[in-house]
C-alpha cells in the first residue's frame, strides 16, 4: 500500500507572528489562487462530534492568516452534533479564542466550488503554544515520535457514500437511484455524477483507485490512493467535500452518516493502514502467518487489542451502532481473519507479486462520523504499543463470526465490538495508556460528547436516530 507521491506535509509548530517562509508561500499562493479565479479559501478542521468546522478567508487575506492566524472559539471541541453544548471543565463557554492556521502544503483548488479553495488547519493557542485539543496536531506529532522511531505508516480511508434526491423534504431518504449493488445499472443511471466526481478529484490530485456501487440503496464505495497519516485523514475531509459538492451540482443530496435508514447496511470508512520500515512493508515478506513479520504481527496484534476502546474514536456517533452489526459486513466482532470481510480487523496481502508493496492491514468496523486524525492517532498509538510489547495475533477467525455457537466465541475469547456508546466509554475508561497518548483535554472533550449525543438520544427509536444523524457529516 504505497504512496503516491504528494508535497510537503503538516506545519512545523508554530510560534508567535507566524513561520518563516510561510507569509512569502501565501503570499505568492494568493496571486496564483487569485490569477485562477479563486476568490475565497476554507479554512477547515474537524471536531470531537466528527462535524467538519470552517471559516471562510478571502484570497487577497491569505497572507494575514498565516502571519496571524484566524480566530475562532475552542466551544467546538465538546459542540455536539446538532449544536448543543455539554459541560467539560477545562473547555467550553464564550471565553477564549484559538488562532486557526493553514497548512500551505496541502492547500487545494476545489474543482467542484469553482472559485474556492481549502485548506486544512492546526489550531494553536493565542500565545502560540499548541491548543492541547487539536487532533490534527496531535497526529502530526505522533506520525513524527514514529518516523523518529524508524516507522513510516501509509494510510487510506475508503469513503462509503448514499446518493438521495434532491428534491425531497429534509427528514425524508429517496435514493436518487434504483438498481442491484455492483450493478451497472446503478452506475448507468449515475453516470454523469461519476463522471463530474472523477474528474474533479483527477483535477485535485487525488488518486482514485476504485469507484462502485454498493450494497444499500442508492450507495456508492470510493477508494483512493494511501498518503502518510496525517495526508490522509486529509484527504478523506476534501475528498468527502468534494462528493458533496458535486451532488449538489446534479441536484442530489449524499449522506456519509453510518446509518442512513435504520435497519439497512449503513456507510462504513474503512481505514487501510500498512507499516514500513528502511522501505520494506512490515506486513509482507516475513515468516509468520501470511508472510507477516513480526512487527507486523505485533502492530496487528496491538490494533485488534485496542478496538474495543478505539470505538469511542472509530464508531463515535449513536448512529454508529445502528451499522454495526453482525453480518453487515460492518467487522462488528473484535477478531482478525485473512480476507475475512466480517472480522473487525482483515489482513490483505494483494495479488502475487504485489504483496511486497500492497499487504495492510483494514479496520473494517470504523464510519465516516470518525473525526479522521483522532481515528488514526487511536491506530497508531495502538500499533506502536502492540510492537513494544510484542504481542502476538490470536487464533484466526476464517468463518463468519456470527455463525460460531456461544461456546466457540467463549472459547476463542471473540468478543463483539461495543453496542452501546456507555459500553465504549467503559472500554476507553479501561485504557489509560490510551487516554494519556491523546491528553487531558482531548480525553475530557471525547468523553463529554460522546456522552452528550448518547443522553440526547437515549429515548430515541433507531429510526429517529438515523434521522438525526443523516445529513450531519
Amino acid at each position: 500500500m504505497r504512496s503516491e507521491s504528494g508535497g510537503p506535509g503538516g506545519l512545523a509548530d508554530p510560534v508567535p507572528g507566524g513561520r518563516p517562509g510561510d507569509v512569502e508561500l501565501a503570499e505568492e499562493l494568493s496571486a496564483r489562487l487569485a490569477g485562477a479565479g479563486v476568490k475565497g479559501i476554507a479554512f477547515c478542521y474537524v471536531d470531537t462530534a466528527g462535524i467538519t468546522r470552517v471559516k471562510g478567508v478571502a484570497t487577497a487575506a491569505l497572507a494575514a492568516a498565516a502571519r496571524w492566524g484566524v480566530g475562532m472559539s475552542p466551544i467546538f471541541d465538546i459542540m455536539l452534533a446538532d449544536g448543543s453544548i455539554p459541560p467539560a471543565d477545562r473547555l467550553g463557554g464564550p471565553v477564549g479564542d484559538l488562532r486557526l492556521y493553514p497548512d500551505l502544503g496541502q492547500l487545494t483548488a476545489l474543482a467542484g466550488q469553482p472559485g474556492w479553495a481549502w485548506a486544512p488547519l492546526d489550531r494553536i493557542e493565542q500565545g502560540g503554544s499548541v491548543h492541547p485539543g487539536c487532533s490534527r496536531t496531535l497526529l502530526r506529532h505522533l506520525q513524527s515520535r514514529l518516523q523518529d522511531e524508524g516507522l513510516d505508516f501509509q494510510a487510506a480511508i475508503e469513503i462509503e457514500f448514499v446518493l438521495a434526491r434532491g428534491d425531497t423534504p429534509a427528514d425524508e431518504f429517496v435514493p436518487a437511484c434504483g438498481g442491484p449493488a455492483y450493478g451497472m445499472t446503478r452506475m448507468i443511471e449515475m453516470a454523469a455524477f461519476t463522471e463530474d466526481l472523477l474528474a474533479a478529484l483527477a483535477t485535485q490530485g487525488t488518486e482514485v483507485h476504485q469507484l462502485h456501487p454498493e450494497y444499500a440503496p442508492g450507495q456508492f464505495e470510493l477508494s483512493v490512493g494511501a498518503l502518510d497519516p496525517v495526508r490522509a485523514a486529509d484527504r478523506s475531509v476534501v475528498v468527502r467535500q468534494t462528493v458533496r459538492a458535486i451532488a449538489g451540482r446534479h441536484a442530489l443530496r449524499v449522506s456519509f452518516a453510518p446509518s442512513v435508514v435504520a435497519g439497512e447496511v449503513g456507510n462504513g470508512g474503512h481505514v487501510h493502514l500498512s507499516a514500513w520500515r528502511d522501505g520494506v512493508n512490515l506486513f509482507a515478506g516475513g515468516s509468520g502467518r501470511y508472510g507477516l513479520t513480526g512487527a507486523g504481527e505485533g502492530m496487528a496484534a496491538g490494533v485488534l487489542e485496542a478496538l474495543p476502546a478505539l470505538a469511542v474514536l472509530a464508531t463515535p456517533s449513536p448512529s454508529s451502532f445502528l451499522r454495526l452489526g453482525p453480518t453487515r459486513w460492518s467487522g462488528a466482532y473484535g477478531c482478525w481473519g485473512y480476507e475475512n470481510r466480517e472480522a473487525a480487523l482483515r489482513l490483505v496481502r494483494g495479488s502475487i507479486g504485489q504483496q511486497a508493496d500492497a499487504a495492510n492491514i483494514e479496520v473494517k468496523c470504523a464510519d465516516l462520523a470518525a473525526n479522521p486524525y483522532l481515528l488514526l492517532a487511536g491506530l497508531l498509538f495502538a500499533a506502536r504499543d502492540g510492537l513494544t510489547r510484542g504481542l502476538k495475533l490470536p487464533a484466526e477467525v476464517t468463518v463468519d463470526p456470527a455463525c460460531l455457537s456461544h461456546e466457540e466465541l467463549a472459547r476463542d475469547e471473540i468478543r463483539r465490538l461495543p453496542t452501546t456508546m456507555t459500553q465504549a466509554l467503559d472500554e476507553f475508561a479501561r485504557r489509560p495508556d490510551l487516554q494519556a497518548c491523546l491528553g487531558p483535554t482531548l480525553t475530557e472533550a471525547i468523553v463529554a460528547v460522546r456522552r452528550g449525543e448518547a443522553a440526547r438520544m437515549a429515548d430515541a427509536e433507531p429510526a429517529a436516530v438515523a434521522a438525526a444523524y443523516r445529513w450531519v457529516y
